[in-house]
C-alpha cells in the first residue's frame, strides 16, 4: 500500500520543463521579464493616475490619450506575466516587488504638476520601458527564446511610439 501512495504522489508532481531552453537561461529571461513587468506596471499606474488628474487647456486630448495608453498597457501586463509563468517562474505581483525591480522612480505627485510635467514624466517612463525591453531582447536572443524576443519587440515598438507622440506635444 505504501508504494502505491508514493506512485500517486510522484505522478501528481508537475513534469520538468523541457522547452529547449536551459533552466539557467529561463531564469535569466524571467528575471529580465520581471524587471520589464515592473517598469510596465509602474508606467501603467502613472499613466492612469495622470488620466485622472490632468487639467488645463490640453485636458480633453490628454485625458483621452492617457486612457488609450493605459488601457493598452493593462492588457500587455498580463502577456508579460504569463510569459514569466510559461518559463516556469513566479511573476512579481506586489507593489513592494514592483518598486524594488522597476527602473522608474516615483517623481512629483500629479497635484503639483501641470500637463507638461505629466507628459515629460510619461516620455521618461516610456523611454525607461524601452531600455528595459532592449535588455530583455538581448538576453532572450542569447537564450534562443524567440517568443520572448517577439513579445519584447512588440512592446518596444509601442513604447517608442508612445514616447514620440508624447514628446511631440512638448515641441
Amino acid at each position: 500500500m505504501a508504494s502505491k501512495s508514493k506512485k500517486s504522489a510522484a505522478s501528481a508532481a508537475a513534469p520538468r520543463i523541457d522547452i529547449g531552453i536551459s533552466e539557467k537561461d529561463r531564469r535569466k529571461v524571467a528575471d529580465g521579464l520581471s524587471a520589464f513587468l515592473s517598469d510596465s506596471y509602474t508606467l501603467y499606474l502613472k499613466t492612469h493616475n495622470f488620466h485622472w488628474n490632468v487639467t488645463g487647456p490640453m485636458f480633453n486630448s490628454l485625458h483621452a490619450m492617457f486612457m488609450t495608453q493605459y488601457t493598452e498597457q493593462w492588457t500587455a501586463l498580463d502577456e508579460i506575466a504569463e510569459r514569466i509563468r510559461a518559463l516556469g517562474f513566479p511573476a512579481p505581483g506586489s507593489y513592494a516587488e514592483f518598486v524594488k525591480l522597476s527602473s522608474i522612480k516615483e517623481e512629483q505627485s500629479p497635484g503639483g504638476l501641470d500637463w507638461q510635467g505629466m507628459v515629460r514624466q510619461l516620455v521618461s517612463g516610456n523611454e525607461a520601458v524601452c531600455r528595459t525591453a532592449r535588455k530583455v531582447i538581448k538576453t532572450s536572443e542569447a537564450a534562443g527564446d524567440d517568443p520572448t524576443v517577439d513579445l519584447a519587440t512588440q512592446r518596444l515598438q509601442i513604447h517608442e511610439k508612445n514616447a514620440w507622440m508624447l514628446r511631440s506635444l512638448l515641441e
